[in-house]
């Protein structure tokens, strides 16, 4: 085997982010004036993930999801523990977090309030390209053009506001601007949950689609379980900032350890399908 094959294992079997022991406590005012209160947001928190493969990370609203991805981002310091970024502990100063933004990407819950209403379709896509100062102009223009046609967007869509397309084109913006700087894993932060019914099957399967053609990996962050279980190679259920069971998809669906991930299983209406559509579905079901 060569020296280069060897280099390449390696770097296959190193996580591109990875937390150890990862706690974040918020200070509140429930403990009074002069007794400020405390809110474990995580709580000794394992995590990794790798090139290729999709995460999924499920709970209740509160359960810890958003922070563990502010984690995972950058954007949220831990209060203890360690975080490692390609097998090195991650520094958050200037340098680190430039090549932190275009390793890993992330996309937010709304598309209407992560995209700036005041700039056009162009103008978003060309900015972390600016910033970044990737490619010369011809090139970034090639290359904005190259995103529009990995999300399934016409060339027309450039010249648009955000306000001029549906819910569903402006995530497909949103991802096309977390891809702009080719990163090893994408964040993706309840992204279907804001859209209508009839499109969250669509963007699902474009990110499922985008992993495989791209050789991304995948944060994709849920309370709905059924919806995680879609897209996921392996599952991590949160409640009150701790991960009480980790698996595969099929494992925690259909063989779930704690009674939490069965209530979870239980009580959550899949995103894929109007709740009223299944709540029908599953009386049928009882009553054959």
């Amino acid at each position: 085997m060569s020296t280069q094959a060897l280099t390449d294992d390696r770097n296959d079997s190193t996580p591109v982010m990875q937390l150890r022991g990862v706690h974040v406590v918020h200070k509140t005012r429930t403990g009074g004036l002069f007794r400020p209160g405390t809110v474990r947001a995580v709580d000794g928190v394992d995590f990794e993930v790798h090139r290729g493969e999709t995460v999924g990370v499920v709970g209740e609203s509160g359960s810890g999801k958003s922070t563990l991805a502010r984690v995972l981002v950058g954007l949220q310091k831990p209060t203890d523990g360690e975080v490692l970024f390609e097998g090195e502990p991650l520094r958050y100063d200037a340098s680190t977090r430039r090549r932190l933004g275009r390793t890993v990407s992330v996309v937010f819950q709304d598309p209407a309030t992560a995209l700036n209403p005041r700039m056009p379709v162009r103008d978003q896509l060309l900015d972390p390209l600016n910033v970044h100062r990737i490619g010369r102009p011809a090139e970034r223009e090639k290359r904005v053009r190259e995103l529009l046609d990995l999300v399934g967007l016409p060339a027309s869509a450039l010249d648009v506001m955000p306000r001029q397309i549906s819910g569903g084109q402006r995530q497909r913006v949103a991802i096309a601007r977390a891809l702009a700087l080719e990163p090893a894993i994408i964040v993706a932060d309840e992204p279907t949950s804001a859209l209508d019914v009839s499109v969250r099957a669509q963007v699902l399967n474009l990110l499922t689609d985008l992993k495989e053609a791209l050789g991304l990996g995948l944060v994709f962050i849920s309370h709905d379980i059924s919806t995680v279980r879609y897209v996921s190679d392996r599952i991590a259920v949160m409640n009150r900032g701790s991960i009480v069971e980790t698996g595969s998809a099929e494992q925690v669906f259909f063989s779930p350890k704690q009674d939490y991930t069965r209530e979870l299983l239980r009580a959550t209406p899949t995103l894929l399908k109007p709740a009223a559509t299944q709540a029908a579905s599953t009386s049928t079901q009882g009553d054959s």
